[in-house]
């Protein structure tokens, strides 16, 4: 896909992941929907897209909220008249052991990280149907092929993100010819860590970052950049990213 002049729908860009791939995207020329609760940090990420050429619009959006999702597409839609490429980035990571029975948790991540991905699926695909191209790129994690004490709510939602991906791409791919992609990363360094509640979960990991060098949100834009740009009749079904340090 040339990447110049397509529009792309990036949620959670208003940091980590979200933020560099919006960065990337915007140096090849794609026209970005930057969505995300936090308005006030798209903002710092519009205002830099911009001073380097770049063209976006900010759009207030809670995945787990419809209508909110719903809003939030028609605004994009509105603002560059059609959707190529969504990114369903946005989720969340407060792990902690099962017996510890932090519930809220447990639900949020669910609502976030499997019902997010479908809200906004749901409300885009049919725009990709519809004009017979496009890319859905949904971040899975390592954590969606190996499991980990402490994360079993968050393995679970990621190895649905992983599962959801590889049956729409069966489904939809030569169909309608949409091309659908799972990103698995390794450790990058992310504000993930700073959700953790369980004080010992969360030192645990913060100390990974002294025993390797982490992935950057830019290593992730760049995988991204090489799915997008592959030639049409190619479709990167699963991508597995760690860092070279990372045995596990």
């Amino acid at each position: 896909m040339n990447l110049s002049g397509k529009v792309a729908l990036i949620t959670g860009a208003s940091s980590g992941i979200g933020e560099g791939v919006a960065k990337a995207l915007a140096l090849k020329g794609v026209k970005l929907g930057l969505a995300a609760r936090r308005t006030d940090k798209l903002q710092l990420v519009l205002t830099e897209i911009q001073k380097q050429g770049g063209e976006a619009c900010i759009i207030e959006m809670d995945v787990t909220d419809k209508e909110s999702v719903t809003e939030g597409v028609a605004k994009l839609l509105n603002q560059f008249g059609s959707i190529d490429i969504l990114v369903n980035n946005a989720g969340i990571m407060p792990v902690s052991d099962i017996d510890t029975f932090k519930i809220d948790e447990w639900e949020k991540m669910v609502d976030v990280n499997i019902k997010g991905v479908l809200n906004v699926t749901s409300s885009v695909l049919p725009e990709l149907i519809k004009q017979k191209s496009g890319h859905i790129i949904n971040l899975s994690s390592i954590a969606g092929r190996k499991l980990f004490k402490g994360l079993s709510v968050y393995c679970g939602t990621k190895f649905f993100v992983a599962a959801f991906s590889d049956i729409m791409r069966m489904e939809i791919g030569k169909k309608h010819n949409i091309r659908v992609t799972s990103i698995q990363p390794g450790a990058v360094a992310t504000n993930l860590y700073d959700q953790i509640s369980d004080a010992a979960l969360k030192e645990g990991m913060e100390n990974l970052s002294n025993q390797m060098t982490f992935l950057s949100p830019n290593d992730i834009a760049d995988s991204m950049i090489y799915v997008l740009e592959a030639p049409n009749h190619v479709d990167v079904s699963e991508l597995f990213i760690l860092p070279t340090d990372q045995e596990w």
